[in-house]
């Protein structure tokens, strides 16, 4: 069993007042869900998701390590891939994607983006970020 490992982050908008989520449609399988992608050699978790956000949006962001959630999933026969999910906060909501690797992208208000996601594992992560953000108020 060959195992993979990918870092991502749930990204939210800078403004408290109206929070949105950015979710990317990814250009392997046309999946509507977060920035992420393969751990390299020597990086952290925080690491790789910092620069994944970075290179498939142009977004800079402040990641908050308190929140960490992973889910394992199989993507292909004979191999388990664990992904890795922080939290992030936009200093802009202007967006550089990557055109190599996403498709499209849309900041969405947290009900809109649960009803796009297309993969159950990512929808009860985001509920978990949304929950996290919420209690942060609190």
């Amino acid at each position: 069993m060959k195992s993979e490992k990918s870092c991502g982050a749930i990204v939210f908008s800078p403004d408290n007042t109206n929070r949105k989520v950015l979710l990317i449609k990814h250009e392997n399988g046309g999946h509507w869900a977060f920035p992420k992608g393969h751990v390299e050699d020597g990086e952290t978790e925080v690491e790789t998701a910092l620069r994944e956000i970075k290179e498939e949006t142009g977004l800079s962001t402040d990641l908050s390590t308190t929140f960490r959630k992973s889910v394992s999933y199989s993507p292909a026969p004979d191999v388990i891939k664990e992904v890795v999910y922080f939290i992030a906060f936009a200093h802009t909501e202007t967006i550089e994607k990557q055109d190599a690797e996403v498709t499209d992208f849309a900041w969405m208000p947290f009900n809109e983006a649960l009803q796009a996601i297309t993969y159950d594992n990512d929808k009860n992560i985001l509920q978990s970020a949304i929950d996290f953000i919420e209690g942060m108020k609190n």
